[in-house]
């Protein structure tokens, strides 16, 4: 399947904007539930992908829940129709109101990040009168084989609480009676494209366990995190992620206890596919040795390039049927990192051409700043 935007739809929305195709993202979800059907899994949106509140209502809709790492997530969360209980609350700097408001709520867990957060969870429950509902988030330590700014794994990392660190972490909620533990949770990092690293993850939770059940701690679930990547390069070809795959590996993996569930956090795959920013060239620059086609899409719109050297696929739309030419494609932000593209082969671009920067509906919009002073794109919807 291609992009294909009506250009009516182009002609009456201001560049740039975000582009959802909703039907996409359904069938997406239907991928999902059709992989999960009569498993024990429960599947938590993780909303910092994306938070449009269109989005937020579908998945909703098809009985997911939400993963959240603040009290504003939280929030639109609740506005979007997911029920506190399905709501899960990560993150390793919540604050004292954010815990507040989750304890007010109800929400359904705390994944807690360590165990100074435990001790603070604890204090305000007591406070409340209230009973937190925890899962310890473990760092298994292991390579994702991902980009070092989005591995979170590893022993030694400001995410989570190092094995090693479990023991004490057990034993403080043992003798707290403001704590309950449900379960554990891990997060290995996100854009991982091979499933060996979820084997890897399997086998050392079964080991962890297999020892927590002999010292009779009884978990609900095990969270397995999230991280299931997408194919940046070919949209097209690959519209949906390798959910088949990842859940295989998982059901196959997990020992599971008579009653446990599978947890697990599914956000760039589930949404990254569907958007896509649509922004229109304003000059097509001649340099001494290359062109460069300035969009009005930058940076502020987009972070990702410029933030972890990712490259998202460009698309020109409309008529193709011209000469292919190489472009530098680069946004109007008065930084030198603002660069979509470089050496980029397009059908030959001029002034008032649009092209779709792809695989944009995760970190995309949610991730767009002011800075310039520039607005926050818009959204658009195929329905």
């Amino acid at each position: 399947m291609s992009l294909n935007i009506d250009a009516a739809v182009l002609a009456q929305n201001r560049t740039p904007f975000y582009y959802y195709d909703m039907d996409l993202l359904k069938s997406t979800i239907n991928e999902i539930k059709t992989c999960i059907a009569d498993k024990p899994v429960k599947v938590h949106y993780a909303i910092k992908a994306n938070g449009e509140s269109r989005i937020l209502k579908t998945i909703c809709n098809a009985g997911f829940g939400a993963d959240c790492v603040s009290g504003g997530e939280i929030k639109a969360a609740v506005n979007a129709g997911f029920a506190p209980g399905s709501i899960f609350y990560a993150g390793v700097g919540k604050t004292d109101d954010e815990i507040r408001l989750g304890l007010e709520l109800g929400i359904g867990c705390f994944n807690v990040e360590s165990i100074e957060e435990l001790q603070v969870i604890s204090e305000i429950a007591e406070q409340m009168h209230n009973v937190a509902p925890v899962a310890l988030r473990v760092n298994p330590n292991i390579d994702a084989h991902t980009h070092h700014y989005i591995t979170t794994g590893l022993e030694e990392n400001k995410f989570g609480i190092d094995m090693t660190a479990l023991p004490a972490a057990i034993d403080f909620i043992k003798s707290n009676t403001s704590i309950k533990l449900r379960g554990l949770h891990f997060h290995i990092g996100s854009q991982i494209t091979i499933n060996e690293p979820f084997e890897l993850l399997c086998r050392r939770i079964n080991a962890l366990t297999n020892d927590l059940y002999k010292q009779g701690v009884e978990l609900e679930f095990i969270n397995v995190g999230g991280g299931i990547g997408v194919d940046y390069d070919e949209p097209d070809a690959n519209p949906i992620s390798d959910f088949r795959g990842f859940f295989s590996t998982i059901l196959k993996g997990l020992n599971l206890l008579p009653g446990q569930e599978i947890h697990c956090e599914p956000g760039r795959s589930l949404v990254a596919q569907c958007g896509s920013l649509i922004s229109k060239v304003l000059y097509v620059k001649k340099g001494i040795g290359r062109k460069f086609a300035i969009i009005d899409a930058g940076m502020t719109d987009l972070i990702r390039p410029a933030l972890y050297q990712a490259r998202h696929r460009i698309d020109k739309l409309g008529n193709n049927n011209c000469p292919v030419e190489r472009y530098d494609v680069v946004g109007p932000v008065c930084e030198s990192s603002d660069v979509f593209g470089i050496n980029e082969e397009l059908p030959e671009l001029q002034r008032g051409d649009y092209v779709a920067l792809r695989t944009a509906g995760a970190y995309g919009s949610s991730m767009a700043s002011t800075y310039n002073m520039r607005q926050v794109p818009g959204a658009v919807f195929s329905e």
